[in-house]
């Protein structure tokens, strides 16, 4: 049976250049050195019976550090992962300050092997990204989740361009 995650994906129309996505940076040893395929939207596991949006909206606040913005909150539907995992994503419009990012952490053996546990950031650093820039960092099954936002608003009339205008 194929994992569930639940993300949350916060946005803003910015007159200079046009949809903006918060995004985090995965943390842990793995990520460390990379850059690009290495961001993630904030996003986690959820049990089954859990409702997907509570689940989006806590995982939220665990990985960024703050509550989420609480506007209208958008269904845009499941994202089926190449591991198998599907990722229920919504979206809300809103602003998040950078200076509040702080993250939940988790343990591992680092190094593997060593019979050392260390605690690392579940995500390291967050940023506010175009849509062309989110879909050069973000893992490459989450590509999608921004294509669909940027067709989900420009049919509800937003001005989602801006000077990077192309997110493929």
């Amino acid at each position: 049976m194929a994992k569930h995650s639940a993300a949350l994906l916060v946005y803003k129309l910015d007159v200079e250049r046009g949809l903006v996505v918060l995004i985090a940076h995965m943390g842990g040893p793995f990520w460390a050195r990379k850059n690009e395929r290495a961001w993630s939207i904030p996003k986690g596991e959820y049990e089954e019976g859990e409702e997907a949006r509570a689940a989006a909206l806590r995982e939220f606040e665990e990985e960024m550090g703050s509550q989420p913005p609480t506007n209208d909150i958008l269904e845009m539907g499941e994202f089926r992962q190449p591991s198998g995992k599907v990722i229920t994503v919504y979206a809300v419009e809103g602003d998040f300050d950078l200076s509040s990012f702080r993250s939940n952490t988790f343990e591992m053996e680092w190094p593997k092997g060593s019979g050392t546990i260390q605690e690392f950031p579940e995500v390291d650093r967050a940023d506010w990204v175009t849509t062309a820039r989110a879909a050069v960092l973000l893992v490459k099954g989450q590509v999608p989740i921004i294509e669909q936002l940027r067709d989900t608003l420009a049919e509800r009339g937003a001005a989602v361009g801006g000077t990077s205008e192309s997110v493929s």
